[in-house]
């Protein structure tokens, strides 16, 4: 039974809507506005805004998105309520038309056509010239007397009635239509007379006969019930269900099914149909933007049946087509759109992307909905409408998607170059790390170096990365693996430096051996050309150039003055704005004070994670660590650890002094130890010398170390418990750097972070030393310097103790990568063999067809909110039971994804911290949540 649904009016009132109703548009009835979008679609809900503002909209009416839902709940199937309203409907069309559904003297000709609430451009279907008959084409021909335009409209709407409403295959019929023009001696289907196209509609009648073993139906009734649930049906089609994921659309909403009286653009020279935006899409340049045809109908302009005129006189004098454009050819049709553009922006205070006929010079506007925007776009769009008064700041930092700022920071593809290379492109893998690069192939850290020292760009390519190919990664481009997710070590490092990256790429084999890489039957060797796209994951083997955006050249790179850039200015104002909004704090996670450095420049307000096993990313230091772990003689020991104290107090003094104050959080050693171990035979021959052991020793040794599972093995606060010399030597290296700035007046205050605490036992156990180890250097030193203590909730266990764990930290930070891991049992390096498909869709066991989602998002890129997300709820409310003011972060993946910001600033943390070049993308996001929390309160 179908529940009655309530509507909120716009004096607030709720009242109930009777489900089965229909909702008219027009002059003589208009039932909906704008603010009904999630009941009549967008689609559905602008058509009724514009008829009420005296925007010239044919007739029509709506059948509600609960119709949808109600369809598919059924078996597919209308009910009969529905349709009383649907013929009650069409009746009050005739009467406002003069015409009759299947006439012989006035034929009504109807569209059938989608809208979702949100717009989904070309994914679901549309049926036009519907009420065809063989009786009412002839009415159709004498009422226009163009018999011409009643026959081409008639042959459209077979084709298209037999492709979306009965699912034939479109090619055989195209074929018939090609023979017509064939046989014409024409190029065109404007070439076609009344008689070709007359014989061409009986040509394709009797074929949709042949393929359904039916007659082409006669009855318009009968036409628009079918065509009506073609459209329903359309909700769930492949590709619809595909955009549906990627854009994160609910199922559940449907979609709503707009009938509209037709009017005709192909009545001539006189008549043309168009769709055109109040403002450039591509490039937010305020122009009228669009394209028309003449003499044609809707879907000739965006099916590429012919090739589409400029509607300005300036686009057209741009491609030479002078004299071509709608302005020129049809000038007063054309004032009119415009004025109608006008009206339509100020109305909706937005871009609009507009449908419109022309029928013998008179103007119709069939759909109007917030133009789609590119990221550089919907940027200049804010700040121009912003200066203009047509919008407040808030609204306008609330129509930029955080991946706007991303792509205006990533190197790109020159768009022509890319297009042109379309052939080379071999495959595609996740987009982890977005930007474009491009070089020669480098399978080894060693080669990768090699050619940055030669000047060479080049792309590293791997089976998948570890520490040891950090200083390769730093050299390449690019990076491209086999394995991994989009939080693995290579997709992790990538964004931090940003650095494009393609994890995933199974279908890729890489010989290292013989230094050639393959897909399929195409393969090159080590110093060919190849080239990645981070942001869609596509892969080519060849070279495309790529520069960087002018934003990195001016704020980062200092190469231009980014107050000469509109492009830096624009950025700037909307950052600015951001700032002024947001309530979460900004740090990053850098290991580097060149990464530091990115990332104030990109406005972080200090670090969230220092991470210091990543300062060991050298051969020598992971000796020296080596040294530690594996020497059995004291005295090795002894100066491998004053050495590694040595080298961290610079790394950290360089970090701190970088900072200027800032806060900073140093994370103790958390390493995988089996990525720190000697790995092939001139590795370990090297560490046995420097440990003065022979390599049969070190191997035992090495052997006793090795663990089944390293990541859940002796890392993290163990090792610092196990080796309190190990924390001993960090804590130091870190208060005297900070001793030593303070001195020269160099504000710095430390937090030292304790990782993978499961009990509050191991933080009591390390903070005691941390605290011992800094009253012992201040009394030696004579100086002391401000510090705190925190740890890392990273453990189910953990955030289930928050409260007896925060008794003894100052702050927390969430690590939501490896909380996630633990959670859900999942390895961010092994989940792309079945996560991609878990989201995609697996064989449903009912059905048998491939749409049984399993997960619908990769946890390590969007929060689990449900069950990660709710540990962390636990943990917030645990640790502020016992401590009030306690400080909480959070430094994962998840730092620099808008959905999960959102999540982190509804929840009360007061910062999140990201990779230097996700920092823009954050202080958005944050920025976005705490104007939606406003405007919910």
């Amino acid at each position: 039974m179908m529940k009655t649904q309530v509507l909120t009016n716009t004096t607030g009132t709720e009242t109930e809507i009777n489900p089965f109703r229909v909702y008219h548009f027009g002059k003589v009835q208009n039932d909906g506005n704008a603010s009904m979008r999630n009941l009549l679609g967008g689609k559905g809900a602008n058509l009724a805004e514009m008829s009420s503002i005296g925007i010239p909209v044919p007739p029509g009416f709506t059948i509600p998105t609960s119709m949808c839902t109600h369809y598919n709940d059924n078996q597919q199937q209308l009910a009969d309520a529905l349709m009383i309203e649907v013929d009650e409907a069409i009746t009050l069309m005739e009467q406002q038309t003069a015409t009759e559904f299947g006439s012989l003297e006035n034929p009504l000709l109807v569209s059938v056509r989608s809208g979702a609430r949100v717009s989904m451009p070309g994914m679901m279907d549309t049926v036009l010239n519907l009420g065809l008959t063989d009786i009412a084409v002839i009415g159709l021909a004498n009422k226009t007397n163009n018999a011409r335009m009643a026959y081409d409209s008639y042959r459209r709407f077979i084709v298209m009635y037999s492709e979306v409403v009965k699912g034939m295959d479109a090619e055989a019929f195209e074929e018939l239509i090609d023979a017509a023009k064939s046989k014409a001696g024409v190029s065109e289907d404007t070439g076609l007379s009344v008689e070709d196209l007359k014989e061409l509609c009986l040509e394709l009648k009797k074929l949709y006969t042949e393929l359904s073993g039916d007659e082409f139906p006669q009855d318009p009734k009968i036409q628009l019930r079918s065509a009506i649930e073609a459209v329903f049906d359309s909700w769930n089609t492949e590709r619809a269900v595909l955009y549906r994921k990627i854009q994160n659309i609910p199922a559940s909403w449907g979609t709503a099914v707009n009938v509209q009286a037709m009017v005709f653009g192909n009545k001539g020279a006189s008549s043309a149909t168009g769709v055109a935006f109040t403002r450039n899409p591509s490039t937010g340049d305020k122009t009228y933007f669009g394209e028309y045809l003449i003499n044609a109908q809707g879907e000739d302009v965006v099916a590429g049946v012919r090739t589409p005129l400029p509607i300005s006189k300036e686009s057209a004098a741009q491609k030479c087509l002078d004299g071509q454009s709608m302005e020129e050819t049809m000038p007063k049709t054309y004032v009119e759109l415009t004025d109608v553009f006008e009206k339509l922006e100020k109305h909706y205070a937005d871009m609009q992307d507009v449908e419109f006929t022309v029928e013998e010079e008179k103007l119709y506007i069939l759909q109007t909905r917030n133009g789609k925007r590119s990221g550089f776009a919907q940027v200049r769009m804010a700040v121009e409408m912003v200066e203009e008064g047509l919008v407040d700041e808030k609204t306008a930092l609330a129509r930029i998607e955080p991946s706007s700022i991303e792509q205006m920071l990533s190197p790109i593809f020159n768009l022509e170059d890319k297009a042109n290379a379309a052939s080379e492109m071999v495959g595609k893998g996740l987009n982890a790390g977005p930007g474009a690069a491009s070089g020669v192939l480098a399978l080894t850290s060693a080669k990768a170096i090699e050619y940055k020292q030669l000047g060479v760009p080049c792309v590293l390519v791997r089976n998948d990365t570890s520490p040891a190919d950090f200083g390769g990664m730093m050299a390449a481009e690019g990076v491209l693996t086999v394995r991994g997710g989009a939080t693995s070590h290579a997709a992790v490092v990538a964004r931090q430096f940003g650095k494009p990256c393609v994890c995933g790429l199974a279908a890729l084999k890489v010989k290292e051996s013989t230094g050639e890489i393959s897909i399929g039957d195409k393969k090159i060797k080590e110093g060919d050309a190849i080239s990645l796209d981070g942001s869609t994951g596509e892969v080519f083997f060849c070279k495309i150039e790529t520069s960087a955006s002018e934003v990195i050249q001016g704020i980062i790179d200092g190469v231009i003055d980014p107050n000469e850039s509109e492009i830096c200015k624009q950025y700037q104002t909307i950052m600015t704005w951001a700032d002024k909004y947001r309530r979460l704090k900004i740090r990053t996670n850098a290991d580097t004070s060149r990464d530091l450095k990115i990332a104030l420049s990109l406005g972080a307000e200090g670090v969230g994670l220092t991470r210091v096993e990543h300062m060991f990313g050298s051969d020598d230091k992971l000796l020296l660590l080596r040294q530690v772990m594996l020497a059995k003689d004291e005295q090795i020991k002894t100066l491998a650890l004053s050495n590694i104290e040595h080298f961290l107090k610079e790394d950290f003094t360089a970090l701190f002094q970088t900072l200027n104050g800032r806060p900073a959080t140093v994370r103790l050693l958390d390493p995988p130890m089996h990525e720190f171990m000697p790995h092939g035979d001139a590795d370990t021959a090297k560490t046995a010398k420097a440990l003065k052991i022979t390599d049969a020793e070190l191997r035992a040794s090495l052997g006793d170390m090795e663990e089944h599972n390293p990541m859940l093995g002796f890392r993290g606060c163990r090792l610092g418990i196990l080796k309190p010399e190990l924390t001993r030597v960090q804590v130091r290296a870190i208060l005297e750097a900070a001793l030593e700035l303070n001195s020269a007046y160099i504000p710095c205050k430390p937090e030292i972070m304790v990782p993978i605490i499961m009990h509050e036992n191991e933080l009591i156990h390390q903070r005691t030393l941390i605290d011992k180890v800094a009253q012992d250097l201040f009394a030696e030193l004579g100086q002391k310097v401000s510090y705190s203590v925190g740890t890392m909730i990273e453990l189910p266990r953990a955030a289930l103790q928050a409260d007896e764990i925060a008794k003894h930290a100052d702050f927390f930070s969430f690590g939501t990568n490896d909380l996630t891991q633990t959670t859900l049992g999942i390895s961010r390096d092994d989940a792309n063999h079945f996560l991609p498909t878990y989201k995609n869709g697996v064989s449903d066991p009912l059905t048998g067809t491939g749409n049984f989602e399993v997960y619908p998002d990769d946890p390590f890129q969007t929060l689990d909110q449900s069950g990660v997300g709710k540990l962390v709820q636990l943990g917030v409310k645990g640790g502020r039971s016992t401590s009030k003011d306690l400080k909480i972060g959070i430094c994962g993946e998840h730092g620099g994804d808008p959905a999960s910001i959102d999540f982190f600033h509804r929840n009360g943390l007061d910062y999140v911290s990201c990779s230097p070049f996700r920092v823009p993308v954050a202080r958005l996001s944050a920025a976005l949540s705490a104007i939606r929390a406003e405007e919910v309160e």
